[in-house]
């Protein structure tokens, strides 16, 4: 008989599935091709106890994933909210920050940035500086250390899908182990069902939370490519670009020595920061070349 479930984890061709009845079982895809993500909706069939198999994909409300000019890896389906984790130490990456945020952007998704490790003071001011072009365009920035009070961070979970993103070193899993009572327990548990604990750090994972709501756990990010998106869905993807779109004296206007651009021309005058102007030219570069390379195969 089919049952209705919940994708709660996703490792390779193997999945664990939370039936609607609470149950668990770990699944294989019955078709060759296993595009699932952690938070699908799919319809699966009992084969034995603990065991079964995915035979259809519900629809999605939303899909996060990132795609390069070869491969793509998909994080999380039909989340209502992406919180994108940076520290005080180690220092992040600011571009990495912008792609996530993208992505996110994309799929109209709520975002957060929660900067961590706020206790490591003479960083912080440091930390603060990186984030500061994006305050500064309406993006709301929650200081925490994952080791202390969280109340602001769990008021902001119930009643969402939420993921968890960011690089390595974070604090990620911290945050998720602070907020969500056995999320340690339950990684053991499928590491030892799997016999191997190497995909503690590997796959994504989504938990029910206390209050209500779910939270979604990813591993730590090297890189996130947007080749996904077209080029205009890249410049909307930047919110501080939206009042200048349409606004150049080209319609197919590049953004570079074009004459009468206004996306340049808001860079220059520092309406749009100068680093967001420069992410934007990597990102575009990066899609194009993303399309002359699929051409090219």
């Amino acid at each position: 008989m089919k049952q209705l479930a919940t994708l709660i984890a996703a490792f390779g061709r193997q999945y664990e599935v939370e039936l609607d009845s609470g149950e668990l079982l770990l699944c294989f895809p019955r078709a060759k091709k296993s595009l699932f993500a952690c938070g699908d909706r799919v319809e699966v069939t009992v084969t034995a106890p603990g065991q079964g198999v995915i035979d259809k994909l519900e629809a999605r409300s939303s899909l996060l994933y990132r795609e390069d000019a070869f491969k793509q890896k998909l994080i999380a389906a039909n989340l209502t909210q992406v919180i994108i984790v940076t520290a005080v130490e180690p220092s992040f990456n600011p571009e990495l920050l912008t792609r996530c945020l993208c992505a996110a952007e994309d799929q109209e998704l709520k975002t957060l940035i929660v900067l961590n490790k706020c206790d490591l003071t003479t960083q912080l001011d440091a930390a603060r500086a990186l984030l500061a072009p994006l305050v500064a365009i309406g993006y709301e920035v929650l200081e925490l250390s994952a080791h202390g009070e969280l109340g602001e961070l769990a008021r902001r979970l119930p009643g969402e899908q939420s993921l968890l993103v960011g690089q390595s070193g974070m604090g990620k899993s911290t945050l998720t182990n602070a907020l969500v009572p056995d999320a340690e327990a339950r990684t053991r548990e499928i590491s030892a069902a799997l016999d191997s604990g190497k995909h503690t750090t590997t796959f994504s994972r989504l938990y029910k939370l206390p209050g209500g709501g779910t939270l979604i756990d990813s591993p730590g990010l090297q890189m996130f490519g947007l080749a996904q998106l077209s080029r205009g869905a890249l410049e909307h993807s930047f919110i501080d670009f939206r009042p200048f779109l349409g606004q150049c004296r080209f319609r197919d206007c590049r953004h570079e020595a074009e004459p009468d651009c206004a996306l340049r021309a808001a860079a220059e005058t520092g309406a749009i920061h100068p680093q967001r102007f420069a992410h934007y030219l990597t990102l575009r570069s990066e899609l194009e070349y993303a399309q002359r390379a699929r051409v090219g195969h």
